[in-house]
């Protein structure tokens, strides 16, 4: 058995950087980093010290699904789906919630501070963070001796990932940023922004280096690792972002038909019966198993190219997706039986009404629904192929227990004569009987979601079921075939070849009963959302998506072409114009609609979203640390500036920050002398 990531992990081996600016205002950047103390030239110019910045990096991929900072009912993917087609902000019945305006509330001062509802400034300070880490190695690694140069070749490779993971994040979720490639030995100010065109040029081109000299996962030290697979997903999706799309598609030839890879076609593992098979019996199937967490890393999954660990006591991190991403069934008297009781209680196991075979709570958690799939898109509509709503597709099926429908649970409150019966929405005389409809009425992929809670499972009196706690399994996959599969497809399309039969093979494997004849982009982003359903960073990758569709010249399932010179440069909340991420936003979802299903606060438009939104504003506090130079900002924002300048390769912004490292130790040397 291999080593977790854990085991790689030691003390601290971070100094401050000339990037720290990005990631903290000025007065954050002049306060020591208490891991400054571990002396450089002593810590990295040994493998072992390498290897602990190179465990980091793995280690903190996860936290962009996971961290919740000391807050459980949000974390950072979830902000991903907010921006999406798929989900909305559930808390709807806070008073003063914003409800997803983020037409008026994304400002470079306010509304992405880490609330409830977004994240937007963890992803920045996140991917400075991941990109400080990889140069690191990159800085350090030709000092290290008794290292091959094969050896250094590898190291390289793996800090080519991660910085190049995060540039791809950076540059479909804030356009054109600062390219930071270097450690300093003190702090620059004077960072010009570079071009999203360029930054995707050079990490495309580091990826290539990192194909070549990455070893696959058989050879990897330690499961969680950087392999082959990885390095050669995350190059397609670079080729892709350039418009290189004959040499995407011939990266997924290799990586499904050359690697080693296929995509899991029947049970295997161990079979997880889903925390109360007395309430909601499991049907054991392929889609359930490949989604357990116990099976995700396992060598008998030959689907899964990279995970990331998360099941040691020392290496978790807690994941609460069935509080943060299931609906909110119980206990807050907005789910009524027809007699006007209280529908569904969360009881636990130790209380006077307990009743095993309605135990909805170990089966399902109790949800908050902070991320909401309360839209007919997300419920139902995605999931039509050919006119027909496939309920066989096992992702949207319920009778062998992964998608749960509202009406599927059961009324537990022995209070109510309907005690034992199926929900109902109405009564029979039509009268409605939830009042919140968007944070405690959807139905929701069980199989997704699910992640028994060994907290709450060890005490009898836990009523508070919410996912993988402290000792919990909530390994996860970061990259997976299904997803090349649907890659190459966006490779075919973009090239006017034909794409159906990748989209159909991923359809195959989960069974369905409808079959696309020929398939175009929308059809592509919606088997996405049925097959990656928290594993993608949706909002990203429709952006990216939209970007490839401007490259192509493609029209998108309503016939719009776009631009690549103004996609990103337009503002308004009209129905036309925007970029696909905006049309499949303001189309398949609730933005810039009333909902149904508010019932307090004041009356006006929730949900609203600008066709600038497409980027996040770049942070205000960035821009004023960096007091040398001015960084852009996007456009539609307060500060937004088209004659700014910024870096249109590259190559020079690497070049001035060579400069800025001559000044420093020319800058040394004189006060050594």
């Amino acid at each position: 058995m291999k080593n977790n990531i854990k085991n790689k992990l030691s003390k601290g081996f971070l100094i401050l950087m000339g990037a720290a600016f990005l990631s903290s205002c000025t007065d954050d950047f002049l306060k020591p980093d208490p891991l400054s103390f571990y002396e450089p030239e002593t810590t990295f110019t040994t493998e072992s010290g390498l290897k602990s910045v190179l465990a980091m990096c793995d280690r903190h991929l996860r936290l962009y699904w996971t961290n919740y900072e000391a807050n459980n009912i949000r974390v950072p993917i979830g902000t991903e789906y907010l921006f999406s087609d798929v989900a909305i902000y559930g808390k709807t019945d806070n008073v003063g919630g914003a409800y997803g305006t983020w037409a008026t509330r994304l400002t470079p001062t306010s509304g992405i501070a880490n609330g409830d509802d977004n994240q937007i400034k963890y992803f920045w300070d996140q991917h400075y963070s991941g990109i400080k880490y990889a140069n690191t190695i990159l800085s350090y690694i030709d000092a290290v001796e008794g290292l091959g140069e094969e050896k250094k070749n590898e190291y390289k490779g793996r800090a080519y990932f991660h910085r190049a993971y995060r540039y791809l994040a950076l540059v479909f979720q804030f356009g054109d940023v600062p390219l930071v490639t270097k450690i300093l030995e003190g702090p620059k100010r004077n960072y010009k922004s570079t071009k999203k065109e360029a930054i995707l040029e050079m990490i495309t081109q580091d990826m290539e280096k990192a194909v070549e000299w990455v070893p696959e996962q058989a050879q990897t030290e330690y499961i969680g690792m950087v392999n082959k697979g990885a390095c050669r997903q995350l190059l397609i999706k670079c080729y892709l972002a350039t418009g290189r799309f004959a040499e995407a598609e011939a990266q997924a030839d290799i990586l499904i038909n050359q690697s080693g890879y296929s995509l899991m076609q029947e049970t295997f593992g161990t079979f997880n019966d889903g925390g109360e098979p007395e309430t909601w019996k499991i049907t054991d199937n392929v889609i359930w198993d490949l989604h357990r967490p116990e099976n995700k890393l396992i060598a008998a999954n030959k689907e899964v190219i990279m995970g990331m660990p998360n099941n040691t006591a020392d290496s978790h991190t807690d994941f609460l997706t069935m509080r943060i991403f299931g609906p909110m069934w119980s206990d807050n008297g907005y789910l009524l039986s027809p007699d006007g009781k209280a529908g569904a209680v969360n009881y636990a196991r130790n209380h006077a009404n307990y009743d095993k075979s309605l135990d909805f709570l170990r089966a399902f958690g109790r949800g908050i629904a902070t991320v909401s799939g309360a839209t007919d898109f997300q419920q139902h509509g995605m999931w039509v192929v050919n006119g027909v709503e496939d309920t066989q597709d096992l992702r949207h099926n319920h009778e062998v227990g992964n998608w749960v429908r509202m009406e599927d649970l059961k009324y537990n409150n022995p209070e109510s004569e309907y005690y034992g019966k199926n929900l109902q929405l109405y009564d029979d005389q039509g009268k409605i009987l939830c009042t919140n409809l968007i944070r405690d009425w959807f139905d929701f992929p069980h199989y997704k979601i699910f992640l028994d809670d060994a907290t709450a499972e060890a005490n009898q009196g836990a009523n508070q079921f919410n996912g993988a706690t402290t000792g919990s399994n909530a390994n996860w996959y970061l990259y997976r075939l299904a997803e090349t599969y649907l890659l190459r497809a966006e490779a075919k399309l973009y090239q006017g070849k034909d794409a159906t039969s990748d989209v159909n093979e991923v359809r195959r494997r989960a069974k369905c009963s409808q079959f696309y004849t020929s398939v175009n982009i929308g059809d592509i982003a919606n088997e996405r959302a049925r097959e990656l359903y928290l594993e993608e960073w949706r909002a990203m990758e429709l952006k990216r998506i939209s970007y490839c569709l401007a490259l192509s010249g493609k029209p998108d399932e309503w016939g719009n072409t776009y631009s690549k010179d103004n996609w990103d440069k337009q503002a308004g909340t009209d129905a036309t114009g925007g970029s696909y991420w905006y049309q499949r936003l303001t189309r398949y979802s609730v933005y810039n609609q009333n909902p149904d299903g508010i019932t307090s606060g004041p009356n006006t438009l929730y949900f609203t979203l600008d066709k600038r939104n497409v980027y996040w504003p770049i942070p205000n506090d960035a821009i004023t640390a960096n007091n040398k130079a001015q960084l852009a900002q996007n456009y539609g924002y307060d500060g937004y500036d088209a004659n700014i300048q910024m870096w249109d390769n590259w190559e020079d912004a690497v070049a001035d920050e060579d400069i800025t490292c001559l000044l420093y130790t020319s800058d040394a040397a004189d006060e050594r002398s």
